[in-house]
């Protein structure tokens, strides 16, 4: 295939068969001061042409773990997204990921249609793999501006998170960048006759000792940018701070956020209807849940250490009922794909989310950033939950909730949970159109005469049902759920779309353990999910919760 600046030649062949296969290479008149060359070796695949790099403006060294979550979020930004450079044109890019791609393919499209939205490729890049910036010690390694644009880009679109290192080109400017964790090698040479050489290993190209005058290797989240008409090296430092200072983005931030942890305090309610052991029955507690569970965590803020793996017999083959979260098995990095230490590697980390609606990808040309609401990590108190459901008052009616109830009469049995969930989609969407931007999916009506559906089957539902609608984009989704308890039920819940969770019943359950005041206690418990998490999207090689939200990687 080729564009006025690219061509790009594949072939399933050996790296040094493409120049004899394709005559042209040989020839003499055929000249560029540019090459992207990518060998694909098939560890996991067999070789297929729909496999074989380099794509329009990249090669792909690495996995991209978070893709089906950025699939669907981009099928999701259909309706909302606007393009003042592509106008009607932008209708026929859909679908923008044809299904049954590659995650190499699948980032290429992304960053293709950013670059043709407005962006440079070195800002695309930088807003497809970003640096960490919102742990505390990784922003210390940067400057105010740079971490604002981060900032500023991660409501915009979320991280394409993996072990990853990409080389990317549009005929004019060709450049490469590396993952947060810096999980695949990137080594360049610079020579004293101008020459520009980068590699997975070195040696791939041999060059006398005596010409080479640089030699270093790609960092985590870096970036090497060469830029041929102005025939420079552009330093990773240079391209942020130009890029971090081409617009006021820590302004917009200071005046476009909301932290919930800086809203005024509202008072927690009473929750409960029936008494708290019918209430944890209807929600199938067990005696185990409180005491091998939930009390190693509000004792030490950390689980409970088990034996390595889980030998009870799958869900599906039980005669015994079971919570819909025990059906699910968390999927975990296979192949050359190495897991994170998320203890070591902290620094990577992030359980930051943004509750509410996305703004428009596109909307390059912005000058008054819509609003956003941040949480430091997914576990909302009893508090902070109320804090969501007055947001319109604490906000200035920036933001609008509506709490769904998510439960059914118990008259109407089996039939009465499928008709509750077409009625709950539907109410949300409605909800939507109608300008709210913040939906609450809640449970707290449980009762002798009423039965929950399971959270996470109405979570997923209505996620679903709003990116068919085009609408999810447009609206934050939370969930306040009696069943969530230990870090399976929160992993499944944010994979599945919600942004955040208030467990009631678990506080509420605490509260009657601890017999006092339950601060702390509340507090480890917040503590011990939030480092669960963290240990559960290691496991797949993800460092972010916002790009684990809605990857429904299970």
């Amino acid at each position: 295939s080729l564009s006025s600046k690219t061509i790009i030649y594949k072939g399933m062949l050996l790296a040094n068969e493409v120049g004899v296969y394709y005559k042209d290479l040989q020839d003499e008149d055929m000249v560029s001061a540019l090459a992207l060359v990518h060998q694909r070796f098939s560890t996991n695949t067999f070789p297929k042409w729909d496999l074989a790099h380099p794509f329009r403006m990249i090669a792909h060294n690495g996995e991209i773990n978070t893709v089906q979550g950025n699939i669907n979020w981009m099928a999701a930004r259909h309706e909302s997204m606007r393009s003042a450079l592509m106008g009607e044109d932008l209708e026929k890019l859909w679908p923008l990921i044809v299904e049954g791609q590659s995650d190499s393919a699948a980032f290429d499209n992304a960053l293709e249609l950013l670059v043709a939205g407005g962006y440079s490729l070195p800002h695309a890049m930088m807003m497809l793999i970003p640096e960490a910036w919102s742990n505390e010690s990784a922003s210390k390694l940067m400057d105010d501006d740079r971490r604002a644009f981060y900032e500023y880009h991660a409501a915009l679109m979320e991280p394409w998170d993996g072990p990853a290192a990409v080389a990317f080109t549009d005929g004019t400017t060709i450049g490469a960048t590396l993952d947060r964790n810096g999980l695949r090698p990137a080594r360049y040479l610079l020579t004293d006759d101008d020459h520009v050489m980068m590699a997975s290993e070195m040696g791939v190209l041999t060059f006398p000792e005596e010409k080479i005058i640089k030699k270093w290797r790609l960092q985590p989240g870096k970036m090497l940018l060469i830029n041929l008409e102005e025939g420079r090296i552009i330093d990773d430092a240079d391209i942020k701070k130009s890029l971090a200072a081409a617009k006021p983005y820590k302004a917009w931030i200071e005046k476009s956020r909301y932290s919930l942890a800086d809203l005024p305090k509202v008072e927690a309610k009473p929750v409960m209807a029936a008494s708290l052991l019918d209430t944890q029955q209807a929600f199938g507690y067990t005696q185990e849940d409180i005491k091998f569970v939930m009390q190693p965590m509000i004792a030490n803020g950390e689980e409970a250490s088990g034996s390595m793996g889980n030998d009870s017999a799958l869900s599906v083959l039980s005669n015994k009922p079971k919570v819909l979260y025990h059906y699910f098995k968390q999927l975990f990095a296979q192949v050359t794909n190495p897991p994170i230490d998320p203890i070591r590697e902290e620094l990577v980390m992030s359980l930051v989310t943004f509750i509410g609606p996305k703004p428009n990808l596109l909307g390059i040309d912005e000058t008054n950033p819509p609003m956003r609401l941040e949480a430091s990590q997914p576990v909302l108190t009893l508090e902070e939950l109320e804090q969501l459901k007055s947001i319109d008052k604490l906000t200035q009616n920036q933001y609008r909730a509506l709490t769904l109830d998510i439960t059914y009469p118990v008259a109407q049995g089996k039939a009465g949970m499928a008709a509750t969930i077409d009625a709950l989609c539907d109410a949300a969407s409605k909800a939507v159109r109608d300008g709210i931007n913040l939906l609450i999916l809640s449970d707290r009506a449980i009762g002798k005469d009423r039965l929950a559906i399971p959270a996470l089957l109405a979570t997923s539902a209505t996620h679903q049902s709003l990116v068919r609608a085009g609408l999810r984009t447009s609206t934050g989704l939370v969930v306040d759920t009696g069943s969530a308890r230990e870090v399976h039920h929160f992993a499944l819940l944010g994979g599945y779309g919600a942004e955040a969770v208030c467990p009631w019943l678990a506080f509420q359950s605490i509260a009657d353990m601890v017999g006092g005041d339950t601060y702390e206690a509340n507090k480890n418990f917040i503590k011990a999910i939030s480092k669960g998490l963290h240990k559960v999207m290691s496991k797949m090689g993800i460092s972010t919760y916002q790009s684990y939200c809605g990857a429904q990687i299970f």
